[in-house]
């Protein structure tokens, strides 16, 4: 397979991308892969580094406050069209694929209008500008989330999860031990986001007292820009405070509760391990899709909503207790959320392009 993937800006998009590449590559090892993404985003850092051929093309997103801004973006909009037709017709693909990111509305426009096969990928309940967009114009659209089926053609939508789900499964657990933790009392994990959160900070200090003489473990992931922010904090025996976790996936399998963010990467995670969750979606995303993605799990009973307003230090408490002291009800979440996990997602997304392909 000759494939074109397209995506960028932040890791929810750049590694559920990476997950696709690495199932094309595990099914058909011949196959020629080339990496679309911006010249000043992450993905331009670390796709490079796997060994994966990378084009850059400038681009930016609308500017949602100031309009005038959007002349210039519809300028290099155009421009980055015209250039991604230029390297689609070099590279000759059998089909392009988009995991999100304002970089995939030219180069799956160009594709378009030079009739290769598309398709693209979306992560969150609601779906962003570029693939409301682009599901009018592609072949194919796989959704994370069953919600987000309401907004494209039913012909087209495809319910498939999210394909970096299939590499969280095969994830080896690390024990409660690796963290210093003792293996028969329960753990917490609390994360804010992969880079920790400037609102978040000020009332995770305040709730690590809340932790002293509870009967289960806490880990407070801070974000490295923030771990700084909490060495004048008293912390008690049974919590811990790391600013990352190399191996947070593997630590999540022996986690018995998370408090954390609401992105489309976490939403995967604790649906593929079938974690009970807080969710405190960020009120500073565009369309408030982290609120939608919590929404989507709270409906069907897999997850516990706080906003970041009702956040606070008896607020959190009193869920963690009140669920973590309730077997008939922590097992329910369980399931509930299990259900919704799909542990074959970037199987079913190959399957899919390999049918559409021929």
């Amino acid at each position: 397979m000759r494939a074109i993937i397209v995506a960028g800006g932040t890791g929810g998009h750049i590694y559920p991308a990476l997950a696709i590449v690495n199932k094309i590559k595990e099914r058909e090892p011949e196959s020629s892969i080339l990496y679309i993404g911006t010249v000043d985003r992450m993905e331009k850092d670390i796709v490079p580094k796997l060994g994966i051929k990378y084009v850059g093309i400038e681009m930016t997103g609308l500017d949602r406050k100031n309009l005038l801004k959007n002349v210039s973006v519809m300028k290099k909009y155009f421009m980055a069209v015209l250039k991604a037709k230029k390297i689609i017709k070099e590279f000759n693909p059998d089909v392009v694929i988009g995991a999100g990111g304002y970089i995939t509305a030219p180069v799956l426009y160009a594709a378009h209008s030079l009739h290769v096969k598309t398709v693209i990928h979306e992560q969150n309940s609601i779906p962003g500008v570029a693939n409301k967009f682009l599901g009018k114009i592609v072949d194919r659209v796989f959704l994370s989330l069953p919600g987000s089926l309401k907004y494209f053609d039913q012909k087209k939508a495809v319910y498939t999860g999210n394909p970096r789900s299939e590499e969280i499964s095969l994830v080896k657990k690390a024990k409660k031990e690796t963290l210093g933790f003792l293996p028969d009392k329960k753990l917490v994990v609390v994360v804010m986001g992969s880079l920790g959160s400037t609102t978040m900070t000020k009332k995770l200090k305040e709730l690590i007292d809340g932790f002293k003489n509870k009967n289960y473990q806490v880990v407070i992931i801070t974000g490295k820009k923030y771990f700084d922010d909490y060495k004048d904090v008293s912390v008690p025996k049974n919590v811990k405070l790391v600013p990352f976790l190399e191996n947070f996936i593997n630590v999540l399998k022996d986690t018995d509760l998370i408090v954390s963010r609401a992105g489309a990467s976490t939403i995967a995670e604790i649906t593929t391990i079938g974690l009970p969750a807080i969710l405190v979606p960020s009120p500073y995303v565009t369309h408030n899709h982290q609120y939608m993605n919590a929404l989507e799990l709270e409906e069907v009973g897999a997850c516990k909503i706080v906003t970041e307003e009702e956040f606070s230090k008896e607020k959190v408490i009193m869920e963690i207790d009140n669920l973590l002291n309730d077997t008939d009800g922590y097992r329910k979440m369980q399931n509930n959320s299990k259900k919704l996990g799909i542990s074959d997602s970037a199987t079913r997304i190959y399957n899919e392009i390999r049918k559409l392909i021929g």
